[in-house]
């Protein structure tokens, strides 16, 4: 169904080669947002990577070059919800997924999580909120323990209540993370604003979308590295490759597309 948004949309922009595309793209992408709210899961199924061409025009040649190269190096993806949650949803689910096989990694990202809330209550954060969120995700963690398969933690991740606990908790440890190296941060936000302005506005609220500067504190305050495939309309004919941080192996890749965050494998 949102395959059949997305090339209906397309089709009454029409395809212009001269055109930058990724304001349009983003502003497709929102205007579809709700309407495939209610019938795409908040994390779908493994997908062979090579659909994804079908999402773009043939005379795409900038995506359809840059969707060849990820293939090079990618075989499939998972779609994530577009609903400004979809980088930590991937990130949650997609780590996740790798501790179902790593039994130490999840000890010491139980540890992790156990630590941080007295950490963030240190930082101000109400203990009656943070209390909440906390057990839920050390609750989901414990169902990891106890060898839940790749379906039942795809079940829990579907669930709008477990999984959008798990997206808030995601985003307390990024605003803990930036408001406790503040003097660092304060260097990369515009505006004007304070950092605790910024985490209040752009980092804690479901939906909004997420930029180097959440992927930076998300992977510095859990000890993992992400790769990010950015799929854009820059010069060239692949994508570009970042990971955060730059000196270590990621764990898991998420592809980038203009306002977007998806699963690969």
């Amino acid at each position: 169904m949102a395959t059949e948004n997305i090339e209906d949309a397309k089709a009454q922009m029409g395809y212009d080669p001269t055109t930058n595309y990724d304001e349009a793209t983003m502003a497709q992408q929102r205007q579809i947002e709700q309407e495939i709210a209610g019938c795409q899961p908040l994390i779908g199924k493994e997908t062979d990577l090579k659909t994804l061409h079908d999402e773009y025009s043939p005379e795409d040649k900038i995506y359809q070059d840059k969707i060849t190269d990820l293939q090079r190096k990618h075989s499939a993806y998972r779609r994530i919800r577009m609903d400004g949650n979809c980088f930590y949803r991937g990130f949650g689910f997609g780590y996740m997924e790798k501790l179902l096989k790593d039994k130490s990694e999840l000890q010491r990202f139980k540890e992790v999580v156990t630590t941080s809330k007295d950490e963030m209550i240190k930082l101000g954060f109400p203990s009656f909120t943070i209390e909440d969120f906390h057990s839920n995700f050390i609750e989901v963690l414990e169902k990891l323990e106890k060898d839940c398969g790749v379906d039942e933690l795809l079940e829990i991740f579907n669930d709008q209540g477990y999984s959008d606990y798990l997206v808030v908790y995601l985003r307390l440890l990024v605003s803990g993370h930036l408001q406790k190296n503040d003097d660092f941060f304060m260097n990369f936000i515009e505006g004007g604003r304070s950092v605790k302005e910024f985490c209040a506005q752009e980092v804690e609220p479901m939906g909004k979308e997420s930029d180097h500067i959440h992927i930076t504190a998300l992977t510095a305050i859990t000890g993992v590295p992400v790769c990010i495939e950015y799929m854009d309309r820059s010069e060239g004919h692949g994508v570009t490759t970042l990971v955060f941080p730059d000196d270590k192996t990621p764990v898991l890749t998420l592809l980038y597309k203009p306002g977007h965050y998806d699963l690969l494998y």
